[in-house]
């Protein structure tokens, strides 16, 4: 079962069908209680009357009984003996006793043999009612069947003890027809029944096109991805419904990555087609050059040869750099002090044509955690590029900033005009195109020193330095 409507319609069907079916198994208890505790307060009420009649030393034969076919009575001594039953009983059942046909000299009056007149004691310690007297006790209740006049009935019997002014305990059943709770619950049962069914097919039904229409957009978000992929134009985006629940925030999100996608694709096309670029100008410099040794030993550059390699050596280093962190590749977590790592940098570079002047305190220590091989990396690329813009100065400021490090590269230079502050940073872009490639470099030292910084958890901005010139201000944050 692949489909989502028809899981969630059948899934609703169940948990209804649950729900109405332990519904109707509680009402029909409820019902069925409530019935039968009216049975058992007529035949309550019909036994006491007899039971009092008797009390009062009435006569079987004079007993006024209600209603002998819906009322049933039978009457019983202490051993169990029948005495007397109404009209019409012909059988019973639930009973004390089975039996239908009465003693043939049973008077109500007669005590049972060893009874005597005089004894007064029986009944004083509260094992039985006191002679002439109604038990006040809650009655036994049975079920049982009865046939009266030839038709045979189910039955709730109610016992209740009476005592003859001669002293004779008697015990009088009276029924009371279950005929009327049976029907009700059969009525409401077959009710359920047949409604049931109705109602879980409007359940289902209905489930099944709410979630039709619900899933509707969904279908449309999978067809247009569909078209997407087969069209490979990430500059569609799936449709966006007007609502605001989660199918819309899928198709946002959708629509989100798309973009992300998009410009990820674009970016690493342009990068490819830069870098074919790059990679193409000194190749064909070095293979004229060794084809013209090839031709004339004499005229050979070998110093534009060794320079043209260097610069191939350099960009073949960018690029695979880029491609490392373009595919996610986490830094290390050393423990490294900024300053220190600035001086070591500065110290190598012997062949700057502008000194760089260091701002570190050698008594503090700055402290972080990541690459010593990237972050040197970054300081370097800062660096070049603050020689390639220079006057007559190349600072680096080391110093606590918060929570980190901040490392500043300034220099004297025309500066950074603000519009491009950005996208200084992309890759292969170069604001010096007046300049020759060898003098401005590929383009790509700023782009590679944002991504490590951002690997690093940390940031590159450029501003405006107090010499007029930029001022790439590096922060990371401290050694944990």
């Amino acid at each position: 079962m692949r489909s989502v409507r028809a899981r969630a319609a059948i899934g609703a069907t169940l948990v209804v069908a649950v729900a109405l079916v332990a519904a109707g198994l509680a009402v029909l208890s409820v019902l069925r209680t409530n019935l039968i505790d009216q049975a058992d307060l007529q035949a309550e009420v019909a036994a006491r009357e007899v039971a009092g009649q008797l009390a009062l030393d009435t006569r079987f034969e004079d007993l006024d009984l209600d209603d002998e076919e819906d009322h049933p009575v039978q009457v019983t001594d202490e051993e169990g003996r029948v005495v007397f039953v109404s009209k019409g009983l012909q059988a019973v059942s639930g009973t004390r006793s089975p039996g239908v046909s009465p003693l043939p000299s049973a008077p109500a009056a007669t005590p049972s043999p060893g009874d005597d007149d005089d004894d007064d004691d029986d009944g004083g310690d509260g094992t039985r009612p006191a002679r002439g007297e109604v038990s006040s006790d809650d009655p036994d209740f049975s079920d049982g069947t009865a046939t009266v006049g030839g038709k045979q009935a189910d039955y709730r019997f109610a016992a209740v003890e009476a005592t003859t002014p001669a002293g004779l305990t008697l015990t009088v059943h009276a029924g009371a027809p279950l005929a009327a709770e049976q029907e009700a619950v059969n009525t409401v049962r077959g009710a359920m029944l047949t409604g049931l069914p109705l109602l879980l097919a409007v359940v289902a039904a209905v489930t099944w096109l709410v979630t039709r229409r619900a899933l509707r957009p969904v279908e449309g978000i999978r067809r247009e991805l569909a078209a997407i992929t087969a069209s490979e134009d990430l500059a569609r985006r799936v449709p966006e419904p007007g609502s605001r629940d989660e199918i819309a925030a899928l198709a946002r999100t959708t629509n989100e990555t798309l973009t992300v996608l998009e410009a990820s694709v674009e970016r690493q096309r342009r990068f490819v087609a830069d870098a074919s670029h790059e990679l193409r100008s000194p190749i064909a410099s070095l293979r004229t050059q060794l084809e013209v040794a090839d031709a004339h030993p004499e005229l050979l550059d070998l110093p534009g040869a060794v320079a043209d390699t260097v610069r191939l050596q350099v960009l073949a280093a960018d690029l695979l750099l880029l491609a490392r962190l373009d595919a996610g590749e986490k830094p290390g977590a050393a423990r490294l002090e900024a300053g220190a790592l600035v001086r070591e940098e500065v110290s190598q570079r012997t062949g700057d044509r502008i000194p760089v002047v260091v701002e570190a305190a050698e008594d503090a220590s700055y402290e972080v955690n990541g690459s010593r091989g990237q972050l040197a990396r970054v300081v370097g690329n800062l660096l070049d590029n603050a020689q390639r813009h220079a006057e007559n100065l190349v600072a680096v400021r080391v110093a606590a900033d918060g929570s980190g490090v901040r490392v500043e590269v300034r220099d004297d230079g025309a500066g950074v005009p603000e519009e491009e502050r950005e996208r200084i940073f992309e890759r292969f872009v170069r604001l010096d195109d007046a300049r020759s490639r060898d003098d401005g470099g590929a383009g790509l030292g700023l782009a590679i020193a944002r991504d490590v910084a951002a690997r690093h958890g940390g940031t590159l901005t450029v501003h405006r330095a107090a010499e007029g010139g930029a001022a790439f201000r590096l922060w990371l944050p401290g050694a944990v």
